[in-house]
């Protein structure tokens, strides 16, 4: 669709009668960019402002303002009994916030929860969920809830013009823009919101810490992040856990409104058991069991004998994890499963709110103090001015009284004489409309010489009144020193200590898998068909065990059980897999088939284990060769690593271990009976490749099938060399070896008569 294309915005009184023309066509036309691009930005601003993020002022999303005015308007302070959830779901659906129950009574649900929130909204009474599982919570037409004492620090001042007052959704009633909060809820409490093309993080904190710190940006406007991280140390969750995050990453944090805190959860030992007694904010600690049970299911924790929890009203939070022994390194232990479970969390910060001048933005924790405030500056201001015209009003009122009171006598009389008395009052005594009618609705007991003596008494005490807050709005100063004391009266009575303790830990690191098996040596045997197992021990004799029926044993290796076993196919690719991980010797174990996928065709020859610095010699049929480290042979890969470049019409030799790389010696030999032996250190050194020629034989008679290469093998200085041949044998050492010797790219020596048919070599 083009740029031009025209959008009609028809208004339904239109083209009623067909007729296009004249005034009676109100059509409006835009082009789709425009009205799409406007649709969608006020989508945003409403999601934004409207639903998203919470408001400096009071901290609170809208829904959650609405929760808590709402519950205030029913009467369900900390004082009253508890009512049916579901009331008060109705009444805000109803009247304030017409969306979905089920997401109006989760959020009210969110207030409740003493592990999810710092500093609780609502008190509820019946199921509301638990840390294990936040979502758990019972119906709203079960649950009965009220207001905790803590919210009366939103309300307290609400009735006293401290906030504007907007229309509802439907224009039938008032509710608040905002609450009138005298504690910097925004940061108590935090909070999380996904908005278009932002979001909100902001972590809960300790009342105590923030009072502290707001108390210094009084004292000192001019205080640092740095200085008034000295008050506020970190974020304080809503559980034991303990923050990891270094003090530097923390003043990083709240230098910038954004950042990460990390979490780990506390334990103890208790007769040779951990105990883990807290767990990070809003981790479940059945997640964490059913992680650990997974690694132990898949043997990745062989030190661990049981788990179990022990969770229960008395202790919240008790998870034991039993060691297989006391030889057990538990702070290793403890550091792998922090690095691999939800026992160590990170909590992304960003710190991202609408501001005092109505728009988003990160900010910093200086920004974030100082604004809430300059806020709180405007509602105390706003409080005192309201207080202060409602004192001047009531004083202009008992002026009227007090002058009917001195002239008793002739307002009774007006008052009996006249049908309508209150403009003869106004002018006789120069009072206004307002006194005239405070003196007409006066009781007749209150014209006693007694209640002269009252008004002029509340007279005197409503001028002190007045002057003392007309002084506070006249002398910044003392704005600052009321605000001051109320922050420390609120911090008094809801202040608490720090849950969560910051603590100076080292990095949790996963254990390298082969760290957490015991070392034991294995066997570990490759059939022909591609079968595999591991025995217990090196004494294992491979050609005894029990095979498949047409199977038989291929290939075998000695190693550790923490070791991993490299396998080549014959088309030179390798595959890795860990040695404890293969079923027992005892069956006819497991196919490869299920473990890999090797290319179609390709069948496994060999299996070799070793340390990752041992150097084995790879090569083809076709006379080709390298030497290869051990390391670089694993792969991780299903489908193997290409490691040896076989030549078409060519086959894998089986490798064979290097043992000394200098002064070492490769021998190969061919099946038309020539041997040739070379040093070792004429070979190249390669992670991959097809490698160097070796031995030579004629491009004719490779091409033709008639020679290739049956053995090679790697002898260290001093070994002799065995070159079976059938039944018989020939050995091979000392000066007879360099009878063979020769350069690498030779054709070699031919064996002696009855010694040509070479099925194997081998070194001694």
């Amino acid at each position: 669709m083009s740029e031009d294309t025209q959008l009609d915005l028809l208004d339904g009184n239109n083209h009623g009668n067909g007729n296009n023309g004249g005034s009676g066509d109100a059509t409006e036309s835009l082009p789709l960019e425009v009205y799409t691009e406007k649709a969608y930005l006020d989508y945003s601003m409403y999601v934004i402002l409207d639903r998203a993020l919470p408001n400096i002022g009071d901290g609170l999303k809208p829904v959650q303002r609405r929760i808590v005015y709402a519950m205030s308007e029913l009467g369900l302070s900390a004082a009253s009994k508890h009512k049916k959830s579901a009331r008060t779901v109705g009444d805000v659906l109803g009247k304030f916030h017409p969306h979905g129950d089920s997401a109006c009574y989760e959020a009210m649900v969110l207030m409740a929860q003493p592990f999810s929130y710092r500093y609780p909204l609502v008190d509820g009474q019946g199921n509301w969920g638990s840390q294990d599982d936040p979502k758990s919570f019972a119906a709203m037409r079960y649950t009965e809830s009220r207001l905790t004492p803590y919210a009366k620090v939103l309300l307290q001042e609400l009735g006293q013009g401290t906030v504007d007052w907007v229309d509802n959704f439907d224009g039938t009633l008032k509710e608040p823009a905002l609450l009138p909060a005298r504690l910097p809820n925004v940061l108590l409490n935090g909070g999380s919101g996904i908005a278009v093309g932002m979001a909100t993080d902001i972590p809960p904190h300790n009342l105590n810490e923030v009072v502290d710190a707001c108390l210094q940006l009084l004292k000192k406007p001019s205080s640092t992040i740095e200085e008034l991280s000295e008050f506020i140390k970190g974020p304080d969750y809503p559980t034991d856990a303990e923050i990891i995050s270094s003090s530097e990453e923390i003043l990083r944090v709240y230098e910038t409104g954004r950042g990460s805190i990390k979490m780990r959860a506390v334990w103890e030992k208790e007769e040779g058991d951990i105990i883990i007694t807290a767990l990070p904010f809003q981790a479940s600690g059945g997640k964490i069991m059913e992680q650990i049970a997974t690694q132990m299911r898949a043997k990745k924790l062989p030190m661990v004998a049981d788990l179990r929890d022990e969770s229960d009203h008395e202790n919240p939070t008790r998870l034991v994890i039993t060691p297989r022994s006391n030889r057990v390194d538990v702070k290793q232990l403890m550091s792998h499963l922090f690095a691999s479970t939800d026992l160590e969390r990170n909590y992304r910060v960003n710190m991202n709110m609408i501001g005092v001048d109505g728009k988003p933005q990160v900010k910093n924790l200086r920004k974030v103090l100082k604004e809430w405030l300059e806020f709180r500056r405007t509602t105390v201001t706003r409080r005192i001015e309201w207080r202060l015209g409602k004192v001047q009003d009531r004083l202009h009122i008992l002026e009227g009284l007090l002058i009917a009171h001195l002239n008793i006598d002739e307002v009774i009389r007006i008052i009996r004489e006249n049908d309508e008395p209150k403009p003869i009052l106004m002018g006789r005594f120069g009072i206004s409309d307002i006194q005239a009618e405070a003196v007409l609705n006066l009781r007749l007991r209150n014209l006693a010489k007694l209640e002269e003596m009252q008004i002029r008494t509340e007279q005197e005490e409503l001028i002190r009144e007045r002057d003392e807050l007309q002084g506070l709005l006249d002398s910044p100063r003392k704005l600052t020193a009321l605000i001051r004391k109320e922050l420390k009266e609120d911090a008094e009575k809801y202040g608490d200590e720090r849950r969560s303790p910051i603590v100076v830990r080292e990095a949790s690191q996963v254990l390298d898998e082969t760290a957490l098996i015991p070392s034991e040596p294995v066997t570990v045997i490759l059939s022909e068909m591609g079968w595999i197992r591991a025995a217990k021990g090196h004494e294992i004799d491979p050609h005894s065990l029990n095979y498949k029926q047409g199977d038989k044993f291929q290939s075998a290796a000695h190693g550790r059980s923490n070791q991993p076993a490299v396998l080549l196919d014959s088309t030179g690719r390798s595959y890795t897999l860990m040695a404890h991980t293969l079923p027992s010797a005892r069956g006819q174990g497991d196919p490869l088939s299920g473990r890999f996928s090797p290319p179609q065709g390709a069948s496994f020859k060999a299996v070799i284990m070793a340390n990752n610095e041992q150097f084995f010699l790879l090569g083809s049929s076709f006379g080709y060769g390298f030497l290869c480290q051990f390391k670089d042979m694993q792969s991780r890969a299903k489908a193997g690593k290409a490691t040896v470049t076989i030549p078409a019409g060519a086959s894998l030799i089986c490798p064979s271990p290097v043992s000394d790389l200098e002064n070492g010696f490769v021998a190969a030999v061919t099946s038309a009976g020539y041997l040739l032996i070379i040093h070792s250190s004429e070979l190249p050194q390669l992670a991959r490749g097809k490698g160097n020629k070796i031995i030579n034989i004629p491009a004719k008679r490779l091409k033709s099938g008639e020679e290739h290469v049956v053995s090679m093998i790697a002898l260290a200085q001093d070994e002799k060399l065995i070159v079976h041949a059938g039944k018989k044998h020939k050995t091979i050492q000392g000066a007879e070896i360099v009878e063979y010797q020769g350069k690498r790219g030779q054709r070699g020596k031919l064996l002696p008569q009855g010694y040509r048919n070479v099925s194997r070599l081998e070194s001694e």
